[in-house]
């Protein structure tokens, strides 16, 4: 009978769990590890997202890269700037992490319990393609109104003094439309980005373990490898979602005009853009997501690792 590859320790505990399947602490020790990673990784590179932000928001202002940009909007606004929208970042990726790692263990493990091991083994990656896709699905929706606060933030510096005013604020004015009119573009953002994450993740920390002797490795090491394959991911994640990410800061910029929808927007959006504007703040964005996704498979294989042996 052929396995799914071993990529780690903590992967161990796929196979460990053929004959007994996990309960619902477990799964909340997955969530819990995803939530930490992401809300920490996010938040330490909030000015980098700031940045980012205002490249794809205003290009013909922010237009000299990544650290002019920084100069610029503390230049122009003051340090504090920079930590625009670090509430929302928090809470939003917290909610949207719990539901992306462990979202991703549950509906994995499902999947292989309704199609059988060896059927699994032989299409892992369209089960990782599946699990990743529906959890990231689950988490946007929480994320969403969080993200459409923390654009509006950077975009309008006085709009809010944070979370809660601007949560309020947008709420009274715009309702639950206002809140959820980034869905699409996140949907079209983040599903992408996280099935090309786990999916290049996985490929690259199996291809990682089959010249490396795991049983000999520290943990140090182990994290290591987490660190490198989640690098590579990243990378692949950010120029896969760049796109949908430049649309998603342009629709929660400014509030709808009377009487136009959601794909009318989208679309006069994607027109206006291009192919070269939808790339706005690439570089910006590469090395946020690809330093934050090297730091999220660190933190969350360390975590699990912990929790795995104590469960």
């Amino acid at each position: 009978m052929s396995h799914l590859p071993v990529a780690s320790p903590a992967q161990k505990l796929y196979d460990s769990q053929n004959s007994a399947s996990p309960g619902i602490a477990l799964y909340s020790r997955y969530a819990v590890a995803g939530g930490i990673c992401c809300s920490l990784t996010h938040a330490v590179l909030t000015p980098v997202d700031v940045v980012k932000t205002r490249i794809q928001l205003e290009p013909s202002v922010y237009n000299r890269g990544i650290w002019q940009g920084v100069r610029q909007v503390v230049a122009r606004d003051g340090t504090k700037a920079l930590a625009t929208g670090f509430g929302p970042t928090v809470a939003g990726y917290f909610l949207q992490g719990a539901c992306k790692f462990g979202g991703y263990e549950f509906f994995k493990r499902r999947i292989v319990d309704l199609v059988g091991h060896e059927t699994a083994s032989r299409n892992r990656n369209a089960i990782y393609l599946a699990a990743s896709a529906s959890a990231e699905a689950l988490g946007d929706v929480l994320l969403c109104p969080f993200e459409a606060i923390r654009i509006r933030l950077v975009s309008e510096p006085t709009y809010a003094r944070g979370l809660v005013s601007g949560f309020q604020k947008m709420a009274m004015q715009e309702g639950v439309r206002g809140l959820y009119s980034g869905l699409g573009p996140i949907l079209l953002k983040q599903v992408p980005y996280t099935m090309a994450t786990f999916v290049v993740y996985e490929k690259a920390t199996e291809l990682a373990y089959q010249s490396l002797d795991a049983s000999k490795m520290s943990n140090s090491m182990h994290t290591l490898v987490n660190m490198a394959s989640g690098l590579v991911a990243g990378m692949a994640a950010a120029i896969i979602s760049q796109p949908a990410d430049t649309m998603l800061s342009q629709i929660n910029k400014i509030p709808a005009r009377p009487g136009e929808g959601i794909c009318r927007r989208l679309y006069n959006i994607a027109r206006n853009l291009g192919i070269r504007g939808s790339y706005s703040g690439i570089q910006a964005r590469l090395v946020m997501v690809s330093g934050m996704t090297a730091g999220q498979f660190a933190i969350y294989s360390d975590i699990k690792r912990v929790s795995c042996n104590s469960y």
